[in-house]
């Protein structure tokens, strides 16, 4: 590991196209979990100008019958969900409304072909969604064991966007931006080097401009936006990191009025490196929003990041990057790989062999079933995975499951 170095990530707010998106997705999934916790789910989202599209495959008692058709009233509920998501984040403008946008439900019953090869049948054990590899990460560098750079990134829209719901910051508009970027020493961060927010706001909360014979922004209400988003960010960065060397770059651009949906077509799954570790781990590719637990995408990056926060918890690595794979139809992974990066205090070998025998005691293994019953996870928990990140959050009740750290007296016992 190199002794200094810098490093950047970033994040989107709520109200980003993409993560608009992310967010009807995964409603949708709470939507068919809370009628039947087996129900099979595979929707994406397109968000654009006063348009919102689903498209996908799904199966669930009370929304569809034996029969592959629709229950009486079903998609009437997916609207009303769609619309009340919409509300929710703010969006009442008018390239983006949540009353008068355009709904299109492009959704049908899962492949016959699919549901034969993962769903547990006879003594055959419930197969993988799909083939893939999954990642997990943890780092010692926050409380949250998550890389600082994302998690000040997420915390700071987090906190403009409570702000910005409760009348605190009322020039606010939901879509945003930030991005940080810290120096490190001997691996932990010094100094915020960078830091980048972008922010739609409320008319003339900009700096002044003329074009083509036009006008508009004023100063003062932009010195207001600019001073108020300073205050997001030092409530969110340790001070000792922030300095005259901390450079901010606040609406460069200038104007950003016209955002959300209207200004850029949203995508289900385009922010994986948000959603994740920001860039400090490899990414197996595939997205978690609008995924029912029984794909592997989703349940098996999960319990990925669920045992490399116990080990780096039980102060057995200060990081620890952790890999799976699987084949579709198949219930047990093919392959377990963990790498401390030489931050182990035993070799990574037997890290990984403590990590599968607990893992097998406590979860019944790594196998779908496993990791859905494990972990809980076949109830309506993802709409607050699907904005600020999925991971580094807070464990309470039902939500995050896999930010405990109730295997560290395992893992403890198992290299002992």
């Amino acid at each position: 590991m190199r002794a200094t170095y810098l490093f950047t990530s970033e994040s989107v707010s709520e109200g980003h196209p993409d993560k608009v998106s992310d967010q009807i997705s995964d409603a949708i999934v709470d939507l068919f979990l809370s009628k039947d916790p087996e129900a099979r789910v595979a929707c994406e989202t397109l968000t654009t100008t006063q348009l919102v599209v689903l498209a996908g495959e799904v199966r669930g008692k009370g929304m569809i019958d034996t029969d592959g058709n629709w229950e009486p009233g079903a998609q009437e509920e997916i609207q009303r969900v769609v619309r009340q998501k919409v509300k929710d984040i703010g969006y009442a403008q008018e390239g983006f409304h949540w009353q008068n946008l355009t709904f299109e439900n492009h959704l049908h019953p899962q492949s016959a072909d699919i549901a034969q090869g993962v769903d547990a049948a006879g003594n055959k054990d419930e197969g993988a969604g799909d083939q893939g590899i999954m990642f997990g990460y943890a780092s010692d560098e926050t409380d949250d064991l998550m890389p600082a750079t994302l998690d000040y990134s997420h915390k700071i829209l987090a906190q403009m966007a409570e702000d910005r719901h409760s009348g605190v910051a009322p020039f606010l508009e939901p879509d945003a931006k930030s991005q940080v970027t810290l120096r490190y020493a001997d691996g932990k961060p010094v100094c915020a080097t960078a830091i980048v927010v972008s922010t739609q706001h409320a008319k003339d909360y900009c700096q002044p401009w003329e074009k083509d014979g036009k006008s508009g922004g004023d100063a003062a209400k932009y010195a207001e936006l600019r001073d108020y988003v300073k205050g997001a960010i030092a409530s969110v960065i340790p001070a000792e990191l922030l300095s005259d060397e901390t450079v901010y770059h606040i609406n460069p651009t200038g104007k950003f009025e016209i955002g959300g949906p209207d200004g850029d077509a949203g995508l289900t799954g385009r922010k994986i490196i948000v959603d994740t570790y920001g860039g400090a781990s490899p990414h197996g590719g595939g997205a978690f929003s609008g995924k029912d637990p029984t794909k592997v995408d989703r349940s098996a990056a999960y319990v990925t990041r669920y045992l490399a926060k116990n080990v780096v918890a039980a102060g057995l690595a200060k990081m620890c990057t952790i890999q799976v794979s699987y084949a579709i139809g198949v219930s047990e992974p093919l392959s377990l790989y963990i790498d401390t990066s030489g931050t182990g205090t035993v070799p990574d070998e037997q890290i990984e062999q403590a990590v599968w025998e607990v893992a097998k005691a406590r979860l019944g293994g790594l196998t779908p079933r496993g990791i859905r019953m494990g972990l809980g996870l076949n109830k309506p928990i993802y709409g607050k995975t699907a904005a600020y990140g999925h991971f580094g959050r807070k464990a309470e009740g039902d939500l995050f499951p896999w930010e405990k750290t109730d295997l560290v007296d395992d893992l403890k016992a198992a290299l002992a």
